[in-house]
């Protein structure tokens, strides 16, 4: 992660989130800091404006800053401005506005390479989790090459809640599951305001958001080699959309 995208240093991270005017991903704290004055402030700071903080080793921060220089509290910050859920589905209230929901994706290259598709699919917004997967940093905004100034982003603290928020509002929930009977290309795309959910190449989508999705879909393959890269499969789901639309067109 660059340095463009950090702020380090208990003073430096009190100063920004007093002063309001920078989006945070979330703010880093080492487990063995001592809980002074200044930690206590940047602790009541973060969940007064609703941003996330975690401890994690000395040797997270470590790798992220050199030791000494981070006394302990990183704020990973984000080169992008997100969306509230709410601002979305009244934005696109009168109109299709398919969405892709990523559970728990780590792998900053890999949400690059997803928003860039789904930029390209027309899909209008795309979801990640405050606390389980990666949020906008540098190397997804390099990887993306500039996707994420085309599409709305939407950060949840729950999944669970946004799904059943999207599900009131007359979305499909799509789940790409390679346990599933159904193949992703005997979904009818073309009128359908889908949530297409995306889960970790390794986990997979977690059981509660699998229980709330309409629909379960495989990509099917020849071989029983491991499954696709994320990104990939994102890609061949995102673009049966596009030419079932375009078959719709062209009729």
């Amino acid at each position: 992660m660059s340095n463009s995208t950090l702020i380090y240093g208990k003073n430096a991270v009190i100063e920004a989130l007093e002063k309001g005017d920078r989006q945070f991903n979330k703010i880093l704290i080492s487990s063995c800091s001592r809980a002074d004055v200044k930690i206590e402030q940047i602790k009541t700071l973060a969940q007064k404006n609703g941003i996330i903080f975690q401890f994690v080793a000395k040797e997270k921060l470590n790798s992220l800053i050199q030791e000494g220089r981070h006394q302990g509290v990183i704020a990973q910050l984000s080169p992008i401005q997100y969306i509230e859920l709410e601002s979305f589905l009244e934005k696109n209230k009168d109109t299709l506005a398919p969405v892709v929901i990523l559970d728990g994706v780590e792998d900053s290259h890999n949400v690059g390479a997803i928003i860039r598709s789904c930029v390209c699919a027309g899909i209008k917004g795309i979801i990640l989790p405050a606390r389980r997967g990666v949020l906008i940093n540098s190397t997804v905004e390099k990887t993306s090459a500039g996707a994420i100034n085309h599409i709305d982003i939407i950060k949840t603290n729950s999944l669970v809640n946004t799904i059943q928020k999207l599900k009131e509002n007359d979305y499909w929930v799509i789940a790409s599951d390679h346990h599933s009977e159904q193949n992703y290309y005997d979904i009818d795309y073309k009128d359908l305001n889908f949530a297409l959910i995306m889960g970790a190449e390794h986990a997979g989508i977690s059981r509660s958001l699998l229980k709330l999705s309409d629909f379960k879909v495989k990509i099917p393959m020849l071989t029983n080699f491991n499954s696709l890269n994320v990104s990939n499969a994102a890609a061949i789901i995102l673009f049966e959309s596009v030419r079932q639309k375009f078959a719709k067109y062209n009729s």
